[in-house]
């Protein structure tokens, strides 16, 4: 208790905005890693180094306090290496310009057009076998997987969708990327998962939606060939058996601001107790 006290007597201003701000560097780079593959292995990190804390500073043991005290450089270049999709992100992010992503970024009226859109051709394609690969981008720019494809700069209609994906079309095998309200490019080539899925049944365009959202936060919508049932990955999750409705009201929750949730549940939370009182 006396050494607390000492401590707050110590604390000033500086101090204040010092501890303020290492909190929100941490806030930001778990906010970033959120939902990725560097949170099962941070998660291990930290429970390895606890392990290693408690085993050293309680059995005193000498030859493995060598050991870790040695290993630690070599573990300082290894966690670069290991998070090294996630650093990249961070970086990419923070050298992201607001102004130049407003120019993409379509109002909510027009997301709203281009997602029913998206799902309407989705359920005509469901219907006859059609497969489809398409990327919403959001805050992540894709530009080098465009770049990769087929430049279309088309506003997204069901007819230029339909054509995109039919069989016996040249760009039919690919992805397209949708940027705002227009299809950037089609026959794009996407990163497949490297994660081991449980459901071995997926497919080559499954993998590559899933691998998709890995490495980016874009949201990718599936229609398979085989099945012809629609499926949606985010995040490196995967939600199937989606019909038109359930398409538009997933992709477009994704890409509602979390802050417009919460400020609907607690607007919903009101009126039902003033519906109660």
């Amino acid at each position: 208790m006396t050494d607390f006290v000492s401590i707050l007597s110590r604390l000033n201003w500086k101090s204040a905005l010092d501890i303020l701000i290492v909190a929100c560097m941490f806030f930001f780079l778990f906010k970033l890693i959120q939902g990725t593959h560097a949170v099962p292995l941070l998660r291990g990190l930290v429970v390895v180094t606890v392990v290693i804390m408690v085993i050293t500073n309680v059995f005193e043991l000498t030859a493995f306090s060598w050991l870790t005290r040695n290993s630690l450089p070599a573990l300082l270049v290894a966690i670069p290496v290991i998070f090294q999709p996630e650093l990249r992100r961070v970086l990419e992010r923070l050298g992201r310009t607001t102004g130049f992503l407003a120019v993409f970024r379509p109002t909510e009226a027009s997301l709203e057009e281009t997602v029913r859109t998206v799902a309407a051709a989705c359920a005509r394609m469901s219907l006859v076998r059609h497969g489809a690969l398409i990327v919403f981008e959001r805050e992540d720019m894709l530009q080098d997987i465009i770049d990769m494809g087929v430049p279309i700069d088309g506003e997204v209609s069901e007819e230029l969708l339909l054509t995109l994906f039919f069989p016996k079309t040249a760009l039919h095998d690919g992805a397209i990327i949708i940027r705002g309200n227009r299809v950037a490019a089609a026959s794009c080539v996407l990163p497949l998962s490297t994660a081991s899925q449980e459901d071995r049944n997926l497919g080559t365009r499954h993998r590559a939606a899933l691998g998709m959202t890995e490495n980016s936060d874009a949201i990718v919508v599936v229609v398979s060939e085989e099945t012809g049932i629609i499926s949606i990955t985010n995040a490196g999750q995967i939600l199937r058996g989606l019909d038109e409705l359930g398409v538009t009201r997933e992709v477009t929750a994704v890409f509602r601001p979390h802050y417009e949730d919460q400020w609907s549940r607690w607007l919903n939370r009101l009126r039902q107790i003033g519906q109660r009182g």
